[in-house]
């Protein structure tokens, strides 16, 4: 943040703050249906992560800089705070923006993780003593799986009375793939995207749409009929529309967590199976562009300051 570059300070801020999350939205709506889904959501989830974490590190290099004008916080410092604001002067509301930016993300990330924790010991504890598979006493139509150590599959008594076995066994492996693909876990990486910065929002919704297509794919492979598989998710999220049993909060849902995305999904199962890779390297190109971004903004940081603490001399 040197002010021989006048305009590095905005540049970083445009950049980490509205060009990358934009850029990722943009490619991940270009790419969601051009590769494999469990490699598009693995990208998506990391890509956004990697975005979130940058846009955040950076808001929190400007804040600092914007403590740093502070007389008393530059006197405790040990470098002048006129130095500090004169780099500045030309956009001096970035680094204040930036300060009540982290402040409200800080707040949300605390909530999103304290909210986390009660999912995890709520489905963890939820289903003590069960098997792999655990048969819910309940006329409702639903299946989900929960993570854990052991992971559990959760069936309603009625969609087992829906489905005929080679259906029923579908669904089983579907929820079976969210539990050995770690599916919670991208969602996880989604979801803190999606707190940390507001335009990383719709990722998120791509992530949980891929994450029950890459369960649908891996279904259609252990049943070897894709057909059968689109039917039985079609078959019970029909029966289920309206009437959900009661899940631990941390669950996966078999059939989608919004209707919206069924069709879609039946549709891509009737449809050959995309072996698209090779166009996946475009969101992480962005994510590592904008990391290296990033780490040069908090060194310039940190140049500033070292400056600025000469002329407190």
């Amino acid at each position: 943040m040197s002010s021989a570059e006048g305009n590095t300070v905005f540049d970083h801020f445009a950049w980490s703050m509205v060009a990358t999350p934009l850029l990722v939205l943009g490619v991940s709506w270009l790419l969601v249906d051009r590769l494999r889904p469990g490699l598009a959501a693995r990208v998506f989830a990391g890509s956004a992560l990697v975005a979130a974490v940058a846009s955040t590190v950076n808001l929190a290099a400007f804040a600092l800089k914007a403590l740093a004008e502070l007389p008393v916080v530059a006197s405790w410092g040990g470098w002048s705070h006129q130095r500090v604001v004169d780099d500045t002067a030309h956009v001096p509301w970035v680094s204040w923006v930036s300060l009540g930016w982290l402040v409200v993300v800080v707040a949300a990330g605390l909530r999103a993780w304290a909210r986390r924790r009660r999912e995890l010991r709520v489905a963890s504890g939820g289903w003590a003593g069960g098997g792999a598979v655990v048969l819910l006493d309940d006329p409702r139509v639903d299946a989900f799986a929960v993570p854990g150590r052991p992971g559990r599959i959760v069936v309603t008594r009625g969609l087992r009375d829906l489905l005929d076995e080679r259906q029923f066994d579908a669904v089983i492996a579907h929820e079976r793939a969210h539990l050995d693909g770690g599916h919670h876990r991208l969602l996880w990486w989604a979801r803190v995207a999606a707190v940390a910065h507001p335009l990383l929002r719709p990722v998120a919704g791509q992530v949980e749409y891929l994450v029950e297509r890459a369960a649908d794919e891996a279904a259609a492979v252990a049943i070897g009929d894709r057909e059968r598989v689109g039917r039985a998710i079609g078959h019970a999220a029909l029966a289920a529309a309206g009437s959900r049993a009661e899940r631990p909060a941390g669950s996966l849902m078999a059939l989608g967590a919004a209707p919206g995305i069924v069709p879609r999904r039946v549709a891509a199962l009737f449809a050959p199976g995309r072996e698209g890779r090779w166009w996946g390297v475009l969101l992480p190109l962005l994510a590592i562009g904008t990391a290296v971004w990033t780490g040069e903004c908090v060194y310039d940081l940190f140049e500033l300051l070292g400056v600025a603490g000469w002329d407190a001399f």
